[in-house]
């Protein structure tokens, strides 16, 4: 499992929104941001998808679930879009 940590100056939602192409319609993604601790010497930040603003993580260290992890189109290790599971570790 990996563990991550969303700080208190992190708990806000960044949304992007990607404009209509090809006659599809655009889309909006909303991100938080995170710090993934993967065993160097200082975590390293990353960018959670966010499937509800309104819902964003709260400040404090989670581990995510091996469940939340796919392997893309290029073999590498990639966190799932939608549907990840997290269980807080601290407050």
């Amino acid at each position: 499992m990996l563990k991550i940590e969303v700080f208190q100056e992190d708990i806000q939602v960044i949304s992007r929104t990607m404009p209509p192409k090809d006659g599809k319609p655009g889309r909006t993604f909303h991100e938080q941001t995170a710090y993934a601790y993967l065993g160097g010497k200082f975590p390293v930040q990353m960018k959670l998808q966010i499937e509800d603003p309104n819902k964003l993580y709260e400040a404090g260290e989670y581990q995510i679930d091996s469940s939340s992890f796919i392997i893309n189109n290029f073999g590498g290790l990639e966190l799932k879009r939608y549907g990840q599971s997290f269980s807080k570790l601290t407050k």
